[in-house]
């Protein structure tokens, strides 16, 4: 009986630490996306260069968690990600191999932010689950932060 409790009490304390886990902001939100993504528009404004360095490295507050920023050359290829930097980012599919890349490039407008909703894994998994990036345009470069929802 007393195991039985104590086992209960275990399984109560792991739920909860999930719960309070996810609401203390274990994954990035679409507001600190959105705010991310304002962030990257303006360094690139500044100066392209430096900015794209810092996105592909998540240095100077451009990685946050599960949030990063992104962005594609008007070649089509990656010019700043973590992983795919120079890989072409207009071929790119989503898990469902759904066209996402061409996408993102379709939406992207100078000024204005769009929502490209797919299917991608949580760092660290291979379980698609569903992804939002915003994403907008910046001179030449189609730039965006995604989160999951």
């Amino acid at each position: 009986m007393f195991k039985t409790i104590i086992s209960a009490a275990c399984a109560v304390t792991l739920c909860a630490s999930a719960t309070l886990a996810l609401a203390a902001g274990e994954f990035g939100t679409a507001a600190e996306a959105r705010a991310m993504l304002d962030k990257a528009v303006s360094a690139v404004k500044a100066d392209k260069a430096a900015a794209l360095a810092q996105f592909a490295k998540g240095e100077g507050g451009f990685k946050d968690r599960d949030l990063y920023p992104f962005c594609g050359g008007p070649d089509g290829n990656f010019t700043a990600h973590p992983s795919l930097n120079g890989k072409s980012m207009k071929d790119l599919k989503d898990k469902a191999d759904q066209p996402l890349g061409s996408k993102f490039y379709e939406q992207a407008k100078e000024g204005a932010v769009s929502e490209v909703a797919y299917q991608w894994p949580r760092p660290g998994s291979t379980d698609p689950v569903k992804k939002v990036s915003l994403v907008t345009k910046v001179g030449d470069q189609v730039c965006a932060v995604g989160y999951y929802q």
